[in-house]
């Protein structure tokens, strides 16, 4: 029930300022920036001047002071003094950038994504926003996709968790806490499943595949209170997912029970004309509107159909009332009617963009992100073996190549105005290796495909000249961030030739070489992979890079990262994840033919999900299973599925002389079903710090519901039965115990 200062002002407003609620504009139409000529973009969108002062919100307006002025200009304009609501896309950077989602994925930690979210957070309120659309969730499982960055993986479990942990952290226990904003999961649902890995592309699934695997994600968001939910641009079941009742209806408010607005990507109420199922915008805010979909991102069909659509009895203003009580109440929570400026403060902004604290915490977060792929006994550089003394580098000649060696771009290609000191590859080494000799050689940047760039200029030559006298050579490759995210799909997936090329030169050296690779995607980098004797996965840190990189090459910091996407040999096995469909034709035997198999690739991935390595070596013993007694106090089917009733335990054991953390992690396998089930599937992970000779029992809990699936019938199914339950360091290093579970 909404509050009544509400439903009085929900009466009390015009129809045409009920669509200003329920209509999102870019904020230079509500006279951000006065010098700006509107004329073009009114006449295009077919913007009437007096719908102006009834707009509910605006997207991607940044700054407290231009903002307080903003929500001036509306609360004079305005006829019921209706605040403005702030939206913005804060993905993982406002001024302190932290890294891509997919690498805080990889560091199996929740409280790293929480930690980075509470900057981001109180950075953006300082700057006058109230929502962030964010956290990006979508299961991704084909890195042709450019979005796979923003993303935590390929898993429902991690996913979940990650969001959980993404959420609280922007929004806190109380909206109106200062330096809280609003969270917005994106996209509803299943965005990161198109045909092809080509992004706006189609998506189809069955629904079992839709429940098991993309939807939990948005659910775990949804029970962590998230405040809004965006719908994504793809179809589900053949409709688009802003004009699908059965979406936002059926799943998201009747089954999960979600009270807050939803609102729709980009212009994606205008493209459900493009995708045909709208024939033209009077039929595509009918069909959205009751679909439940309440507010229209930067185009204006409400506006100009609605009132039509209610006069002739066509569409029930009971859903208009629905929708705007929705927002109003959003507004409230946020605290906007007693303080329509929540947060913005210029002092504040000042004071807290990328002050000390908030890039203490990216680097804290940045160093539990890297992946070590590959170590051939050359990592780390440092403890002696080739950093002597206090390792400030006295004696060392480090050779350093390649197109990421001392370039600015390590934020990735999805911040807002995000802020970069010098903290490139090279920079952070120059800083911890005050006394080395550092050798550069073919260094230019790596320009974007997006702008028709192919390559870096080929100085092959001239690097092994420059280079052949180093000690260690560090290789820094990897692909432009312009290149990834959004709109930026790619077929291939390889390092550029001359990358290749550099490579492959360097090993005829004779010298040790390590890796770094930069991207925002897994790399096809199996054809270069004997090229170095060391590979590691940087991804984009954001702006603590270069001194998290250099600390993790020279042993200050052990890497922990765990991948969160598989990583493929080439992009014909793509789609390649852990948790594939059992086959009724499985590899048993190398030599079998008729099997689901390639004739000339592994059907494994190159590395697993879960794989990484580390500068200490773990020792896993005394794995056990054991069945609980389910206590009599819960009631009912359903409380009964949330008890616990399988424990799993294992005893990790430090065995190196260097302190590392290791990212235990717990699959299960239901060996017999109704339907086809998963190969393995994540239930649980725990990443644990351990000093040397240190050990620790490793406890976790199964219920029911955990073992669950999508039924036929419908609904979630627990069938008593014989279960495998695994505990390992990645999905494919696991020890097993098969159990009869009732």
């Amino acid at each position: 029930m909404a509050k009544q200062f509400i439903e009085d002002l929900v009466r009390e407003m015009t129809l045409e300022e009920k669509l200003g609620q329920m209509t999102q504009l870019t904020p230079e139409f509500l006279g951000f920036d006065p010098s700006r000529d509107l004329t073009g973009p009114m006449n295009e969108l077919n913007i009437r001047q007096e719908w102006l002062d009834k707009i509910g919100s605006t997207l991607n307006a940044f700054g407290a002071r231009k903002l307080k002025e903003l929500q001036d200009k509306n609360l004079r304009e305005s006829r019921l003094g209706i605040p403005l609501l702030f939206m913005a896309d804060v993905i993982y950077g406002f001024r302190t950038v932290f890294p891509i989602p997919l690498a805080m994925g990889c560091s199996f930690d929740p409280a790293n994504y929480e930690k980075a979210t509470e900057v981001l957070a109180r950075e953006s309120a300082a700057a006058g926003i109230h929502l962030t659309f964010a956290p990006m969730t979508d299961l991704v499982r084909d890195p042709r996709w450019g979005r796979v960055m923003e993303s935590p993986g390929e898993d429902a479990y991690l996913n979940s968790e990650m969001t959980r942990a993404a959420v609280h952290g922007f929004q806190g226990d109380d909206f109106r806490e200062k330096g809280r904003i609003a969270s917005c999961v994106k996209h509803f649902a299943a965005y990161g499943a198109p045909w092809g890995g080509r992004d706006y592309n189609t998506v189809d699934m069955s629904e079992g595949m839709l429940r098991d695997f993309y939807l939990p994600a948005y659910k775990a968001a949804v029970d962590a209170h998230v405040a809004m939910v965006m719908s994504s641009f793809n179809t589900v079941d053949r409709i688009p997912a802003s004009a699908n009742s059965w979406l936002l209806r059926k799943v998201l408010r009747e089954d999960w029970g979600f009270t807050g607005p939803v609102i729709s990507d980009f212009a994606a109420v205008s493209e459900t004309i493009g995708h045909g199922v709208c024939a033209d915008g009077e039929e595509a805010a009918k069909k959205c509107i009751e679909a439940g979909l309440d507010i229209e991102m930067t185009s204006t069909h409400y506006l100009h159909h609605v009132q039509k659509l209610i006069e002739e009895g066509r569409l029930d203003p009971g859903l208009i009332d629905e929708a705007v009580t929705r927002i109003l109440e959003l507004k409230d929570v946020l605290g906007l009617f007693e303080n329509p400026y929540k947060d913005a403060s210029e002092e504040d902004e000042k004071r807290l963009f990328l002050c000390e604290e908030h890039r203490r915490a990216a680097y804290e977060v940045a160093v539990e992100c890297p992946v070590l792929l590959k170590n051939e006994g050359v990592l780390p550089l440092g403890h002696g073996k080739y950093v002597s003394g206090e390792d400030r580098g006295k004696g060392l000649k480090l050779g350093l190549a390649g197109p990421f060696a001392g370039s600015g771009d390590i934020l990735g290609s999805w911040t807002v105005g995000g802020q970069v000191a010098d903290n490139s590859f090279y920079s952070g080494l120059r800083v911890r290796l005050p006394e080395a000799e550092i050798v550069t050689a073919m260094t230019e940047e790596l320009l974007p495909l997006q702008r028709g760039v192919k390559d870096v200029e080929d100085r092959v030559e001239e690097a092994l000249e420059k280079l052949k006298d180093c000690n260690v050579i560090l290789a820094a490759v990897g692909e432009n961030s312009e290149d990834t995210g959004e709109a930026a799909s790619k077929a291939y997936l390889r390092l550029s030739p001359n990358q290749e090329k550099l490579l492959f030169a360097l090993r005829s050296l004779g010298k040790p070489v390590v890796m770094v690779i930069f991207s925002g995607r897994p790399l096809e980098i199996y054809p270069v992979l004997d090229c170095a004797d060391a590979v590691l996965q940087a991804w984009y840190l954001g702006c603590e890079s270069g001194l998290a990189l250099a600390d993790l090459l020279l042993g200050r910091k052990n890497p922990s990262g765990r991948l969160s996407m598989s990583f493929p040999y080439t992009v014909g096995q793509i789609p390649v994840h852990y948790n594939m469909y059992r086959t009724g034709r499985p590899i048993r035997n190398v030599a079998d033919r008729y099997v689901s198999r390639y004739l000339d690739c592994p059907n494994d991935p190159l590395y697993c999900f879960g794989y990484g390595l580390s500068y200490s070596r773990f020792v896993y013993e005394d794995f056990r299973v054991e069945q609980l007694e389910t206590p009599l106090c819960q009631e009912g089917p359903e409380g009964m599925s949330k008890v616990p009733f399988l424990r799993a335990s294992v005893r990790v054991t430090n065995v190196s002389d260097m302190a590392g953390k290791e990212a235990v992690q717990l699959y299960i396998r239901d060996i017999t079903a109704q339907v086809v089930r998963p190969v393995k599937e994540l239930k649980g992970f725990q990443k644990i710090f351990l000093e040397p000779g240190e050990s620790r029992e490793v406890v976790f809990t199964l219920t029911r519901e955990m073992l669950s699936y999508w039924a036929p019938s419908g609904g979630f199914l627990y069938e008593a039965g014989e279960f495998e339950i695994m505990i390992g360091r990645n999905s494919s290093e696991v020890e097993t115990i098969r159990i009869t579970a009732d």
